[in-house]
């Protein structure tokens, strides 16, 4: 059990840091190849901090844990709004002013919703990852478009999102960060899935439930470290952006790549207890951020960040009874 322990925590540390120098090195690389920095930040906003989620599911499909790759994305949508979110919500009131994620918010839960619709049959086929991923593409084109649309406007994450890449590197050391991050990625998400299996088996846990718990959250850490680092550099909706962008890029990127790799069935808990929550907890989001008061329209202050805190911590208590009463 130690080994397996010690694979989970290396590889996690691994993971996280090789998604930061596959980043840096691959948004040094589009800025040699003359592409837009708002197009970069945009696009670094959910394909970064999704990455190790993006990884660990194609790993899990490839040695036939397709349930940990579900989990974790369903999984690392609900840590991220229950308690990334929450916390730092916890730290400083979190303003939203972007116009891009006003309107992001609602795309989430559309996002959420078609994809429970898909899993809804209890099969989760290579047709139905195909159309998430078809999803995904075009809602990066409707990223790319409304950024180019809101440039004008100053956007704040538009602009706090510019400020955050990374300076320009040498085109030779550009590329081998993103090769080497790309490998590391692979080396460490194998090593994490390796690990998260043997203890579900040791234990005798579902891939689901550990999917949803060690591999959720840990995978989740990049957004929390994100979304702190942002509160503290004072961009405060670039720590929204994270999590809104991350969110959507799970739902429609992550969630497919089990699908589209290792077609299964889907476990009834995915669809009466993990679904509805991460939905639930979507919709929460939209009536906290619009605003059901007056005081607090367009922000997500102290209250709102300790209910979804205390949501996180009442849903890992559902999932550990769950565990151990499984009738």
């Amino acid at each position: 059990m130690l080994i397996f322990t010690l694979a989970v925590i290396v590889g996690l540390i691994l993971l996280i840091w090789s998604a930061d120098q596959f980043v840096d090195g691959t948004a040094s690389l589009a800025q040699h190849w003359g592409i837009s920095p708002l197009i970069i930040g945009m696009l670094i906003i959910g394909l970064g901090t999704s990455a190790p989620e993006m990884l660990v599911a194609a790993t899990a499909a490839l040695q036939g844990n397709p349930d940990l790759g579900i989990g974790n994305a369903i999984g690392s949508n609900i840590t991220n709004i229950s308690l990334v979110l929450g916390a730092t919500a916890l730290i400083v009131t979190l303003p939203i002013h972007s116009n891009i994620v006003k309107k992001e918010l609602p795309l989430i839960l559309l996002a959420g919703l078609l994809a429970w619709f898909l899993l809804y049959d209890g099969q989760f086929s290579r047709v139905d990852g195909a159309i998430l991923l078809a999803c995904l593409f075009a809602a990066i084109m409707w990223m790319i478009y409304s950024s180019k649309k809101a440039s004008n406007s100053h956007d704040p994450l538009l602009e706090e999102s510019a400020e955050e890449l990374p300076s320009e590197m040498p085109f030779k050391t550009s590329l081998f960060w993103m090769i080497t991050g790309l490998i590391l990625l692979m080396v460490s998400s194998k090593m994490l899935v390796w690990g998260a299996s043997n203890i579900a088996s040791a234990l005798g846990i579902s891939d689901l439930v550990i999917g949803l718990t060690i591999v959720a959250i840990g995978t989740s850490l990049p957004e929390l470290a994100a979304s702190i680092n942002s509160v503290k550099k004072g961009e405060i909706d670039l720590a929204i952006g994270n999590i809104v962008g991350s969110n959507l890029f799970n739902t429609l990127g992550v969630l497919a790549i089990p699908a589209l790799i290792s077609p299964s069935i889907v476990s009834p808990s995915v669809l009466n207890r993990d679904m509805p929550i991460m939905i639930g907890l979507t919709v929460l989001l939209i009536v906290f951020g619009f605003g059901c008061f007056a005081s607090a329209r367009y922000k997500i202050v102290f209250w709102k960040g300790a209910i979804f805190l205390s949501l996180f911590i009442a849903y890992e208590g559902l999932l550990y009874y769950q565990t151990i009463h499984p009738s």
